[in-house]
């Protein structure tokens, strides 16, 4: 049995949410999920970070990091996936926040095993109909409002469709509805500009900071003829895009899985303790 099938116990949770939460009511607060092996908590220090950011734009305290890492130690062996969910907590009237917020800190673990097919052999995409909302105050980190991202998802039933493709509501790629996009142009990687909304990934920061990686603006178009198409986040890792169609189903651009897919595969996965890629 391979390590990442041996975490078999049951999901652990913390207590349940009381209904004036303003989590519940507003989705006045945070979350970040988190790969868990073997007890280890991957990318921690970017997925803290991110949460620090989160916290200092909404106002809401940060708990203290022996807090955050208290589930961990009810992770076994192999893979699992921490949910952080921190709320403002309850109090204020109406949307007025209270003023001095007593946040609530919630949190879930579950067993984990990725898609090693999806590694393998790249994955079939689609352009969503659904375009984000402009924010760019709360552009980048993991807010608790996500119904943009629902509508996105519930555009498609086909399992063969692994994600779907998000622009902004003036046209600009941003991401797909729960990973990040990256693609090749002209010999030189390039990642969607996330100042004006999306989130920003923490797998996405720590390729940033290690490849020679553009954030530009860009359109669909921009990546119908890219040399190479991924989609990834820190949990999943990296997926290889072997074919995109457009919201109506057409076929806009397919593509090769090779070495240069292979590339920035390894760099991701190297990071998550993930084999670059599986053999068939």
């Amino acid at each position: 049995m391979s390590p990442e099938r041996e975490h078999t116990e049951a999901a652990a949770t913390s207590e349940a949410w009381p209904l004036d939460d303003r989590g519940i009511g507003y989705g006045d607060g945070l979350f970040e999920t988190v790969l868990v092996r073997d007890g280890k908590p991957q990318l921690w220090e970017a997925h803290l970070a991110r949460l620090t950011w989160g916290c200092r734009v909404l106002g809401i305290p940060l708990p203290q990091r022996d807090m955050l890492e208290r589930p961990l130690s009810q992770a076994g062996r192999g893979l699992a996936v921490l949910k952080l969910i921190l709320s403002r907590g309850s109090g204020g009237r109406g949307y007025a926040p209270p003023a001095a917020p007593t946040p609530r800190l919630r949190w879930q673990l579950l067993p984990f095993a990725p898609a090693p097919a999806r590694w393998a052999s790249g994955v079939r995409v689609r352009l969503c109909r659904l375009q984000l909302g402009i924010q760019p105050a709360l552009a980048g980190f993991k807010h608790l409002n996500r119904l943009e991202n629902v509508l996105a998802r519930g555009e498609w039933t086909d399992a063969d469709i692994a994600e779907g493709v998000l622009c902004d509501s003036e046209g600009r790629l941003i991401e797909a509805t729960c990973m990040n996009l990256f693609w090749q142009r002209n010999g030189h990687l390039e990642t969607p500009r996330l100042d004006r909304c999306g989130v920003a990934g923490t797998l996405r920061a720590e390729l940033l900071e290690r490849l020679p990686m553009s954030e530009v603006d860009a359109v669909p178009d921009v990546m119908a003829s890219a040399e190479a198409v991924w989609i990834g986040n820190s949990l999943q890792g990296v997926w290889p895009v072997a074919r995109l169609d457009g919201a109506e189903g057409e076929v806009l651009n397919c593509w090769p899985i090779g070495a240069e897919h292979r590339r920035l595969q390894a760099v991701a996965h190297a990071l998550l303790g993930y084999p670059a890629w599986l053999d068939d």
